[in-house]
């Protein structure tokens, strides 16, 4: 069976676009790889933040919904991101992180690997790991980022989901999508795919209540597939599974099938390429607005309704 190869991207919902966008690239020094729309729901940015090539596997993605309400937080619902950061370097984004407000948890120790949570502007949920072994990743530092090479975020590490009965996403994640279950840690079992970058680690919680999204929580986690070949691999055993995956969708970027794993969580098969340079100069990704063909025709109609954004180029003066 080939399955999934580790973590594509995950999109979360944020609130105000400009305050998401000074943070994860202002203050984490991420870089804003692409900046459009929600191709669902036009009137809405899409960011993607990632390495200086928007790397798969590096890409944290938003939709700024403003009008949202915070989430429900409980079962069925992707509950933190994970970035992971160089070895050794806690105790700096400890430091920075702390400059600029943010709410810091103490580090601490999850399963082999250091942890420091932050919760990010709009309520988010993330932890920066400093991974106790290094998974195998491509990343390129950003010259353009206010973080020093040797400190900047390396990619998506994993994501903490809840589950009211876990056994069924145990069953799903390791029979249809090719995961191995590597450990259990105070009430945590983690999951990763071997050879690739992206763990889910999963906590059951048969009592709480079910969750549901808001501005400050997981849209979705993405799934890494290497081509059109391989998503259809991957979609026929989703289908077989009983489960009910969307036809492929052409994200023009990548290409997507989305379904809700056996408990609710939103996943996505997404392809590798063509990538983010498709339509734009790599020198310069994320510095104007870009749609994908379709909706180009439609493009003065969208500007007018997206608010401003300072460019990300500003940061690194202003830090």
């Amino acid at each position: 069976m080939r399955g999934i190869n580790g973590l594509h991207h995950i999109t979360a919902i944020a609130g105000p676009a400009q305050e998401n966008l000074d943070f994860y690239a202002g203050v984490l020094g991420m870089r804003l790889v692409k900046k459009s729309v929600n191709q669902d729901d036009p009137g809405t940015y899409h960011l993607f933040y990632a390495d200086a090539e928007g790397h798969p596997g590096a890409d944290l993605t938003f939709f700024p919904w403003t009008e949202l309400a915070p989430p429900r937080i409980g079962h069925g619902l992707a509950v933190e991101v994970a970035l992971e950061v160089p070895a050794g370097s806690l105790t700096f984004w400890a430091s920075r992180l702390d400059k600029y407000g943010a709410p810091l948890g103490a580090i601490e120790q999850r399963f082999d690997d250091k942890v420091l949570p932050v919760v990010d502007p709009h309520g988010l949920k993330v932890a920066l790991v400093e991974p106790g072994a290094v998974p195998p990743r491509a990343f390129t530092p950003w010259d353009g980022s206010p973080v020093p090479h040797e400190r900047q975020v390396r990619g998506l590490y994993g994501a903490q989901i809840w589950e009211r009965e876990a056994q069924h996403t145990e069953a799903f994640l390791t029979k249809v999508l090719g995961f191995e279950q590597i450990a259990v840690d105070n009430g945590l079992t983690r999951y990763g795919v071997p050879g690739a970058a992206g763990i889910v680690d999963v906590r059951e919680s048969p009592d709480g209540r079910r969750g549901a999204w808001g501005v400050g929580c997981v849209h979705h986690l993405a799934w890494r597939v290497d081509d059109e070949e391989h998503q259809l691999e991957v979609r026929a055993r989703v289908d077989t599974s009983g489960l009910r995956p969307t036809p492929v969708i052409d994200r023009f970027w990548f290409k997507s099938v989305y379904f809700r794993e056996p408990g609710g969580v939103l996943f996505e098969l997404a392809t590798d390429g063509p990538g983010f340079a498709v339509d734009e100069d790599a020198a310069h990704l994320g510095e104007t607005l870009v749609l994908p063909p379709w909706l180009e025709p439609a493009r003065s109609r969208i500007e007018q309704v997206l608010p401003p954004l300072k460019s990300d180029t500003e940061f690194a003066a202003r830090d």
